[in-house]
């Protein structure tokens, strides 16, 4: 061994310099990756990247050389990756106080914009959270309590995504979806307090329904009443004769008719009593 190494020293090292600089000039991008060379601080080329209608397998994966010790790879992902956001206290408009569980979903599109504005893709996640929270509170701190419990709900994370697809292209990425994992009343007194201000709310509500209620009842009575005078003065006018009639038979089942409250007190009258008239009949 000691013969070949003196004999091929010089090759061996040459040998042994080449491999190394081969192995330090080349790269591996997998189908699930794509890299940004950097030189000088610059970036001044992508490596596989991530297009919309391009089928998995066929993308620009696999083995790429750079120039040693002057270029930088940095390696962006090209799956949907995920923001989870820590639970939030959300205040609605309705000073309902929730506690929100959400996330994002999102792909870098852009990778050199990420690279400049962000980094990393972990960078893309650490700028994008805070976002996603501030959007998220003013967006359900715009809706009542109870229309996120509607239909309404959907539309409320509509905008969150658009707001935040916004947010997210400065970064290099767009923001596919966005979803509330969950959503509590917290835990301890702010639920009790939630607690009492929803049956207030609820108690208030019902006093405006009953408050409608009466106030209608009264104008269909009125009306009613209104009605029912025209009705008797025109029956008056056509027959004044038989308008009296009426009107005493309905003072004389008001006066001796059974019913609630009526005692069985007795009532002793002269069969000459004007009031008594109709019952002598007509002359």
């Amino acid at each position: 061994m000691d013969t070949i190494w003196e004999d091929h020293k010089r090759s061996i090292i040459a040998v042994g310099v080449l491999l190394i600089l081969l192995l330090s000039s080349t790269f591996v991008v997998a189908e699930d990756e794509q890299a940004v060379i950097i030189r000088t601080g610059q970036p001044v080329s992508v490596v596989n990247k991530f297009k919309p209608d391009e089928e998995f397998g066929s993308t620009g994966a696999g083995l790429y050389f750079r120039i040693p010790v002057v270029d930088r790879v940095q390696v962006l992902d090209r799956k949907v990756l995920s923001i989870d956001m820590a639970p939030q206290e959300v205040l609605t408009s309705d000073q309902q106080r929730l506690s929100v569980d959400a996330y994002a979903r999102f792909r870098i599109i852009d990778p050199v914009q990420t690279v400049r504005a962000a980094g990393t893709t972990d960078g893309v996640r650490t700028q994008m959270e805070p976002v996603l929270i501030s959007v998220l509170r003013q967006e359900l701190g715009r809706r009542s309590f109870a229309s996120l419990l509607t239909a309404e709900r959907g539309n409320a994370m509509t905008n969150i995504r658009t707001k935040l697809d916004a947010q997210a292209r400065e970064y290099g990425a767009q923001i596919i979806d966005v979803r509330i994992k969950r959503t509590d009343l917290p835990e301890g007194r702010p639920l009790e307090s939630a607690f009492v201000r929803m049956r207030t709310d609820r108690e208030r509500e019902a006093e405006a329904i009953r408050a409608e209620g009466d106030r209608a009842a009264r104008v269909i009575r009125a009306e009613a009443d209104a009605e029912a005078a025209k009705i008797y003065a025109a029956s008056y006018g056509k027959d004044a004769g038989f308008y009296d009639f009426y009107r005493a038979m309905q003072s004389y089942d008001a006066t001796f008719g059974p019913g609630e409250g009526k005692g069985e007190s007795s009532i002793i009258l002269s069969p000459d009593n004007e009031y008594l008239r109709q019952f002598r009949g007509r002359r």
